[in-house]
């Protein structure tokens, strides 16, 4: 049986129990053994950190500690699977480099808050099921990105009569680690108004998992 660590905070307005509570119970249904978390002394034993297959932050903003960040950076680049949404890992621990390095992207706003489009730019294992391109209201994140970043899916942002192809779904390795990525997901209510995403970062998750 995998074994998945979510831990959550921060933030109050990302919703992060009730989205740590929707994938807790989507990971259990596909036969994941799931411990769940609200303080990030989970993290402080390094041994029990690498014991998971796949660690999932729904930490918004937030300081780890030394040993708690020393901790998830030795359990991923050693096999363990980080995978996240939003503002839970892409606006986790801001300014912590090696953190944001390894995620392979930071948030650093949404000028636009509405309706976009996102395109799906590689069809895998992951983004099997979702449309080509379809209609997301929500946040419309910028990001700055990692170029070595597999993106998996865009949007175009028109920002400052400019038009920017933005990252929205990217893969990475870390070390032996697989990273998966989505800035969707702003609140618990997106995963049920956009099923399509919940099982598309189900499945990112999935193929980070050890």
């Amino acid at each position: 049986m995998k074994k998945a660590l979510i831990f959550w905070g921060g933030w109050d307005g990302h919703t992060p129990e009730a989205c740590a509570n929707i994938f807790q119970s989507s990971l259990e249904k596909r036969g994941y053994e799931v411990v769940v978390s609200s303080s990030l002394e989970v993290l402080e034993d390094e041994e029990a950190t690498k014991s998971y297959d796949v660690i999932i932050p729904v930490w918004t903003m937030g300081e780890m500690s030394g040993p708690q960040k020393k901790s998830l950076l030795k359990a991923v680049r050693s096999g363990v699977g980080l995978a996240g949404f939003h503002g839970g890992m892409g606006d986790a621990f801001r300014g912590n480099v090696e953190y944001e390095w390894m995620v392979g992207g930071i948030f650093v706003g949404h000028p636009h808050v509405g309706e976009y489009l996102v395109d799906v730019n590689v069809k895998n294992s992951i983004t099997e099921g979702l449309s080509a391109r379809f209609e997301y209201d929500s946040e419309q994140y910028y990001m700055l990105t990692d170029p070595g970043n597999d993106v998996l899916a865009t949007t175009v942002y028109d920002l400052d009569g400019k038009t920017i192809t933005m990252p929205v779904i990217w893969t990475k390795k870390e070390k032996e680690g697989k990273v998966f990525y989505s800035a969707l997901g702003h609140v618990a209510e997106e995963f049920t108004k956009y099923p399509d995403v919940l099982e598309m970062t189900l499945r990112g998750i999935e193929w980070a998992t050890r």
